[in-house]
């Protein structure tokens, strides 16, 4: 069973007595692209830290699953996050039994910096029971077709609103859709050009896209008709571009669970 950690930007899978959280996106050392055009941020890890610890104690998970982009550069690796990612994870080793990454686009280089128990896992993802989990810069494994869901980061959704005075406001949220999984099929045997037809039937029914839990970064407005609908904003993933996904029908809510409706109710011009 998948549940949101209201009011956290993470997930909770329970199987029996099996616990995982997962989280998307930390982008540590994100400060760092700040600096180098002239605005000096203090390092917010230890911010994220708190919060990642917050949900472990009130979930005491056996596994943490993060949905890649660990870190903030993408082809190198900056000083801050040579100090940065170890501090976030040496004290969450000492918490959880297992921690898993999927690699995210932004995570070359990243072994280096981790403890060596942390277990790194492919960008296509992995599949943990009905439940399919991938990054999002890429398609997923063939193999995550046996799930019923799927799960991905990597697009940092977030809602803007705006009142007659111009005033805006711009929110997290969770986005449900729902997938023709046939047709998601294949779409994947033509990607990783295979006739090879799958045993077992197709079962992926709908995909959950997570926020990113490095709330400083912002997001894009998925409801914002000039990002939602042009191939700017589709191009972000494979998945949102394919016609396997209706991501306009998709289902809208805030970190505390409440629904806001549809992206095609929400949006707008601005």
């Amino acid at each position: 069973m998948l549940t949101f950690v209201e009011p956290y930007p993470a997930l909770l899978l329970q199987q029996q007595k099996q616990r995982t959280v997962i989280i998307a996106d930390l982008h540590l050392g994100w400060e760092v692209a700040f600096a180098e055009k002239g605005i000096h941020v203090p390092s917010q890890m230890p911010k994220l830290l708190q919060k990642l610890t917050e949900i472990i104690e009130q979930t005491k998970p056996q596994t943490l699953l993060l949905l890649g982009d660990i870190k903030h550069t993408i082809t190198r690796t900056a000083t801050e996050e040579w100090r940065d990612i170890p501090d976030f994870f040496e004290p969450l080793t000492k918490k959880v039994a297992h921690i898993k990454i999927i690699q995210g686009n932004h995570d070359g280089n990243l072994e280096p910096l981790l403890p060596e128990t942390v277990e790194i896992l492919p960008s296509t993802g992995t599949a943990i029971n009905e439940a399919g989990f991938f990054h999002g810069h890429t398609w997923p494994a063939l193999e995550l077709l046996k799930c019923q869901t799927l799960v991905m980061g990597h697009v940092h959704p977030v809602v803007m609103f705006q009142d007659p005075w111009g005033y805006r406001i711009i929110r997290q949220v969770w986005v449900k859709t729902d997938i023709y999984g046939t047709l998601l099929k294949k779409t994947l045997l033509k990607h990783y050009n295979t006739k090879q037809s799958l045993q077992q039937p197709t079962k992926v029914k709908q995909c959950i896209i997570m926020p990113s839990f490095n709330d400083f970064l912002g997001g894009r407005p998925i409801n914002r008709k000039t990002k939602a609908t042009n191939p700017k904003y589709k191009a972000l993933s494979p998945l949102l571009r394919s016609k396997s996904m209706k991501i306009e029908e998709a289902e809208l809510f805030l970190l505390d669970g409440t629904f806001l409706g549809t992206i095609n109710q929400l949006t707008t011009s601005i």
